[in-house]
């Protein structure tokens, strides 16, 4: 079991509430989070990130303990070695495709120089068929090649574990079959478990070794 979390969040907002009641056992290399939007899938993802404090409960990756709201611990986001994937990319837009992917790197979250060599950024851009787009902006690449830029920046720093936020929604049908089947090799080549978020039975299908319903903030049983 890689991943353990049994955790609990109020939130409000706009007049609402919304109860977030999760309990989780990833067993499986390969985990699909899969449930409607509104369901809670990308808050789930962000606590266990560190990037949403449960009000309640644990969480615990590979026998480490990464939030613990009893014994008041919480390790920050960049301590848990995670690698995240957000929905839309989340890219910075005046770097460049090597300075983001090697952002994750730099322990002082400075810029890396332009034209500057670090050979596990050189490994992922090449990994993912993007090292001739290295000087190029986001702004300048197709939604493909953000994703690319994305999971190579999630990968660089060895993560863990590899959390993905609706990868492949943005994409259309052939591109995503291509993407996922990229991610796929990778995962083999390199033993990262993942926790992926979809409501397209393609990725159930093809990443799915366990999958997870959420539902109104909570896991079917």
């Amino acid at each position: 079991m890689w991943l353990e979390m049994d955790i609990e969040r109020q939130l409000r907002a706009a007049g609402r509430e919304f109860r977030l009641q999760v309990a989780l056992a990833c067993t499986q290399p390969r985990v699909v989070l899969f449930g409607p939007s509104g369901a809670g899938k990308s808050l789930t993802l962000k606590a266990i990130a560190g990037l949403l404090r449960p009000e309640r409960g644990t969480i615990r990756m590979h026998g480490q303990t990464l939030f613990d709201a009893g014994a008041n611990i919480e390790l920050p986001p960049q301590q848990r070695r995670i690698g995240y994937v957000f929905q839309d990319y989340a890219l910075f837009p005046h770097l460049n495709v090597r300075q983001n992917v090697g952002f994750g790197l730099n322990k002082r979250c400075l810029n890396a120089r332009r034209g500057t060599r670090i050979e596990a950024v050189e490994q992922w851009l090449q990994t993912f068929r993007i090292d001739h787009l290295a000087d190029s902006l986001p702004a300048q690449i197709s939604g493909g090649q953000r994703q690319r830029v994305a999971l190579a920046r999630a990968l660089v720093t060895q993560p863990q574990a590899l959390l993905l936020d609706e990868p492949f929604a943005a994409l259309d049908r052939d591109l995503r079959g291509l993407l996922r089947q990229e991610l796929e090799t990778v995962l083999d080549n390199t033993g990262i478990p993942l926790l992926l978020i979809s409501h397209d039975p393609e990725d159930v299908r093809m990443f799915g070794q366990q999958v997870v319903q959420l539902a109104e903030g909570r896991v079917r049983v």
